[in-house]
C-alpha cells in the first residue's frame, strides 16, 4: 500500500538541484530511510545514469517503496531493502558510490546518526558523499522559531527525538573518518549537510 508524505512535493525539487552537484557521475546511491519511496522514485527518475537503492527499517515502508516502484518504467530502481541504521553491522548493503538521507536524524534516538555514520564508513570509498537533509541547529545562528516549535513538538512526542546540532554530527562525522565538504541552505529552515569520507 502506498504512504504520500506531503512534505516530498515541497522539497524534492531543491533536493535534486543540490544533488545534481553533489553526486557521482555513475555508481549506486544507497538512500537510507527512504519513507514512503516517493523520494526514491523521483530521483531514480531525475539521474537515470545511477542506480538507486532505497531502503529502511519499516515493513509498512517498504511495502510503499515497492508499491511505487512497481509503476516505475526505468530500470534503475533496486528493490528496497531493510537496513536499521542503529545496526550497521547488520547492513545488507555492501557498497554504495554515495548514500543519501533525508528527515530521519531529527525523528530517530542518536543512535541512528551514529550508526548512519559508521555504516557509511564502511560501504563508501574514499572521496565518496554522505548527503544529509532536514533541519538542524547551527552554534552562533539564531534558529528559526518554527524549528524551536517543531524540536519541542518532537521531544513531547519522543525524548529520544530532536533538530540535532551540526556541531555535534561534525564530530560523529569525523570519528568515523569524514569531514563536511558543503553546506546547503534549503527551503522552509532545512539544510543539506555534505560530507565526504577523508
Amino acid at each position: 500500500m502506498k504512504k504520500h508524505a506531503p512534505a516530498t512535493l515541497r522539497n524534492r525539487e531543491a533536493i535534486a538541484d543540490v544533488l545534481a552537484r553533489e553526486l557521482p557521475a555513475g555508481g549506486t546511491v544507497l538512500e537510507v530511510a527512504s519513507g514512503s519511496g516517493e523520494h526514491a522514485v523521483y530521483f531514480a527518475e531525475a539521474f537515470p545514469q545511477l542506480t538507486w537503492q532505497p531502503s529502511d527499517p519499516s515493513p509498512e515502508a517498504l511495502e510503499s517503496i515497492a508499491a511505487y516502484r512497481s509503476e516505475y518504467e526505468g530500470e534503475n530502481l533496486l528493490v528496497p531493502i531493510h537496513l536499521d541504521a542503529s545496526a550497521p553491522a547488520d547492513w545488507h548493503a555492501q557498497h554504495a558510490d554515495a548514500m543519501l538521507c533525508i528527515n530521519m536524524i531529527h525523528i530517530s534516538p542518536w543512535a541512528a546518526t551514529l550508526g548512519l555514520f559508521a555504516g557509511a564508513a564502511r560501504v563508501l570509498e574514499e572521496g565518496a558523499p554522505l548527503i544529509l537533509y532536514g533541519p538542524y541547529f547551527e552554534v552562533g545562528l539564531e534558529p528559526a522559531p518554527s524549528n524551536l516549535a517543531f524540536d519541542a513538538g518532537l521531544r513531547e512526542r519522543n525524548p529520544d527525538w530532536g533538530i540535532r546540532e551540526v556541531a555535534k554530527i561534525d564530530k560523529v562525522a569525523q570519528d568515523d573518518g569524514f569531514l563536511l565538504a558543503n553546506r546547503y541552505e534549503m527551503p522552509a529552515n532545512n539544510l543539506m549537510l555534505i560530507y565526504r569520507k577523508g
